[in-house]
């Protein structure tokens, strides 16, 4: 079966607004190869009309640093799905807009064979957090205090507590920390 993998940026006092902090090579270097080991991308159309058309353009922009264009290439090349009730069509061939019961279809492709499923955003992670679908927490904390903007988790409701189990983590010469849990 496969696993649904939740990864987020945030900084040190949980904001996750990535208008508050800006990743570095390593960080783009760490979600590439995080990229390569999933084949499908799961988002909300907020998150979804962040990414795209960001990232497409970046990997044709010759401005673009080496991490960026392989993290774009990289992201460009898998399958999307969007979970929205309001977004009429995507961009691109690899995404599929889907309306239905987000818990059933994520049930129904962590049965289909393939690699993990990566998630992104906020909204659906929280959704998928609280109905107990979410299988693995990728965190990489920023060396940063915001002071403000959106803190992850703020609005999440759990029946009852989410015990994790760390099982990597790495230091990064920026002084940002990737951390990997699993749930238990």
């Amino acid at each position: 079966m496969r696993n649904v993998i939740y990864a987020i940026n945030l900084t040190l006092d949980g904001c996750c607004d990535h208008t508050k902090f800006n990743p570095d090579e390593e960080t783009h270097g760490y979600f590439t190869h995080l990229l390569r080991e999933v084949d499908l991308l799961v988002f909300g159309r907020k998150t979804y009309q962040l990414m795209v058309p960001f990232w497409p353009d970046a990997a044709k922009d010759p401005s673009s640093t080496k991490s960026d264009v392989e993290f774009a290439q990289t992201f460009v090349s898998k399958k999307k799905i969007v979970f929205s009730r309001s977004l009429a069509s995507t961009e691109d061939g690899n995404t599929r807009i889907v309306r239905t019961n987000l818990r059933d279809e994520i049930l129904k492709l962590k049965k289909e064979p393939g690699k993990n499923i990566l998630v992104g955003g906020v909204d659906i992670p929280s959704q998928l957090m609280e109905l107990g679908l979410i299988d693995e927490y990728r965190f990489v904390v920023m060396p940063i205090i915001a002071g403000e903007g959106r803190r992850l988790f703020e609005s999440v409701n759990l029946p009852e507590k989410c015990r994790l189990k760390l099982v990597e983590s790495k230091t990064f010469e920026s002084g940002c920390i990737a951390l990997r849990y699993l749930k238990q």
